[in-house]
Formats: C-alpha cells, sequence, structure tokens
C-alpha cells in the first residue's frame, strides 16, 4: 500500500484505491491537457473527477497497480496535494480577461507558482493572487496573499482555514509587482527560519507578533 504522497496519490476512503492531482499551475489547462485527463480517467476506469479547490483536476479510483502508468500516460508532473511544503497558488484571472481586474494575478500567480510549489518547509503553505478586492482567490484564507488595487498590490499573510481558521493580516500595501514578489520571499524565508515542524504561518505570527514579522521584512506597520 503506498502512503499519502508516494508517486504522487492520496489514498482514498475505502483504504484500496488512490486519487492524482496533475499539477495544474494556478488551473490554467488548454483543450489538449482536459482530453489527456479525460482519455486517462476512461483508460484506468477512474471513478470520480473533481476539480479541487486548488483549481487541480483530481483523477479518483485508481488501483495501485495502475498508478505509474497512470503517470506515464499522463505527463504531466504531480500537484503537491499533500506534505509540508507550498502546497499551492491559486489566482483568479485580473486584468487578463476581468473586467473587474486591477493588476495582473494570473501572470503574478504564475510566476509564484514557478518559483514556489512544492518547495518543502516546516509547515505547508499556500499562497493566493486576486487582481482586486473581491479576492476571488480566496487571498484572505492564505498563508500569504495578494490582492491587487488601482494603486498596487497588499500583501496578506497568516490566513488559513481548516478547523481553526484565521483571517490573513495586513501587512504592506501600494507594492510594485517587484516589491511585492520581493516581499514573497522574503515572507516565506521568514517562516522557513522560525516556523516550529507544522505550524501554520499565522500561528507563528500569533506567535511571535504581527510587527515583529512586519519588521524583519523591513516593513512598518499599515493600516487598510
Amino acid at each position: 500500500m503506498l502512503n499519502d504522497g508516494e508517486k504522487g496519490v492520496v489514498l482514498q476512503r475505502d483504504k484500496e484505491t488512490y486519487a492524482v492531482a496533475p499539477h495544474l499551475p494556478c488551473g490554467v489547462v488548454t483543450p489538449a491537457i482536459l482530453r489527456t485527463i479525460a482519455d486517462v480517467a476512461e483508460k484506468y476506469n477512474a471513478a470520480v473527477l473533481k476539480v479541487t479547490s486548488a483549481a487541480r483536476i483530481a483523477i479518483v479510483g485508481l488501483k495501485e497497480e495502475d498508478i505509474d502508468a497512470v503517470w506515464a500516460d499522463l505527463g504531466i508532473a504531480p500537484g503537491a496535494a499533500v506534505g509540508l511544503c507550498v502546497r499551492s497558488v491559486k489566482a483568479c484571472p485580473g486584468t487578463a480577461v476581468c473586467k473587474r481586474g486591477q493588476q495582473d494575478s494570473l501572470g503574478t500567480g504564475m510566476k509564484l507558482d514557478a518559483k514556489y510549489h512544492g518547495m518543502e518547509l516546516p509547515g505547508k503553505l499556500k499562497m493566493g493572487v486576486s487582481g482586486c478586492p473581491n479576492q476571488c482567490a480566496e487571498t484572505g484564507f492564505k498563508d500569504i496573499g495578494l490582492v491587487g488595487t488601482a494603486r498596487g498590490w497588499k500583501l496578506m499573510v497568516g490566513g488559513a482555514g481548516g478547523a481553526r481558521p484565521r483571517i490573513a493580516d495586513l501587512a504592506a500595501k501600494d507594492l510594485t509587482d517587484e516589491q511585492s514578489l520581493d516581499l514573497v520571499e522574503k515572507a516565506v524565508e521568514y517562516f522557513k527560519a522560525n516556523a516550529k515542524p507544522h505550524e501554520r504561518l499565522g500561528r507563528l505570527i500569533d506567535r511571535l507578533g504581527l510587527e515583529p514579522f512586519q519588521t524583519a521584512l523591513g516593513l512598518e506597520p499599515v493600516e487598510d
């Protein structure tokens, strides 16, 4: 029996079958990718195809003996669905197509995905990028989030869902693209250096304080 994460699988409720979730950066796909996923699901008699909250398509109900062949046929790297790492980067369409977009959330999200997806850390970490204050990427519930405004980006930190949900704190605002990416990098490094095993960024901030976190990133306290 495979463990969760081994060969990119998640053991299912029946304790016999598995799910895989190919990595689809920021949920962007092509018709060819969709056809491939559909063909693989049919070939290996998947029970369910499920669009996940991380904007992936999970192929559910696979047999252990088929897993290697499934990945070979997909030709797509696994998504980081489990483990202590950067699990996902969720991004809305932003200025690429949305009439309400104020910043390029999709382009920024793709940059973050390319750099951080799967990066091993003391605890799991999720990112979100929203192109406007509507926050369709659920940025307020992400460990690190960027929210686009007419004046630039807001940096939000410490959000989480789960049994103990936490709304993210505002760490900085009116950021350029370059400043926002630089601060995300500093936030990840701070988390890597200071978090306890399995600790989320929000709990780290609760433990050490928001102002020390901002100081470490070279920021001043800010009001929304």
